[in-house]
This record gives structure tokens, sequence and C-alpha cells, in this order.
């Protein structure tokens, strides 16, 4: 699956001559911005105004995760990371630091535990 939707983001970018401006300084930058505006559906809301937002505005909500999503494993490839190997390795130090009989229930940060 990593490689299909890689292998399509590399030909949207590549059919527009875009690596050019897909420098890791731009990719992370441009990562902010659509989490960003992923936070915007979200800002100043209740709880139940948040749930109401979900149900209203699903597709523009995926959109921005999306959004996210792609410029997150253009740089990752970008930079020759594997995004599949990076996240599995990054959840075995998750439970490391975030052990199941301290933290299960806790929102407390690992050094807090």
């Amino acid at each position: 699956m990593t490689d299909k939707i890689l292998s399509s983001i590399r030909d949207f970018r590549d059919e527009r001559d875009w690596a050019q401006f897909h420098n890791p300084k731009d990719m992370a930058i441009a990562i902010s911005i659509e989490a960003s505006e992923l936070l915007e559906h979200f800002l100043w809301k209740t709880p139940e105004e948040v749930e109401q937002r979900i149900r209203d505005k699903r597709e523009d909500i995926s959109d921005e995760i999306a959004d996210i999503a792609v410029y997150l494993f253009e740089l990752a490839d970008n930079l020759d990371i594997d995004l599949t190997a990076a996240i599995e390795n990054k959840m075995k130090k998750n439970a490391a630091k975030y052990p199941v009989d301290k933290a299960k229930g806790s929102h407390a940060k690992y050094s807090e535990l």
C-alpha cells in the first residue's frame, strides 16, 4: 500500500515539476500549515460542537488529514526514511516510555509516571 501511495504522490509532483520546491524545510512547513488548517475545524468549539462539526464537515476534515499525510509521506520519501519502519520503531520506543502498568488510563508524560 505504501508503495502505491508513494508512487501516486511522486507522479503527481513530478508531472507538475514541483520536486524543485519540495525541500525538507518547505515540506515541514507545509505539514505544519496543513495541521493548522485541520485545527481550525475545532478551534473554540465545545465537545458538542466538535461532534457536530465532524458530522457536518467530515469530507473537509478528511481532506486536511490527507494533505498532512501526503506531505509527510513525501518528506519521508525525500529523506530516504521508510515511514512504516520509522513508525514501528517509534511505537517500540513509546512502549518502553509508557509501560501499560504505569500509563494505562493516565495522560501524564513518561517523565511523570
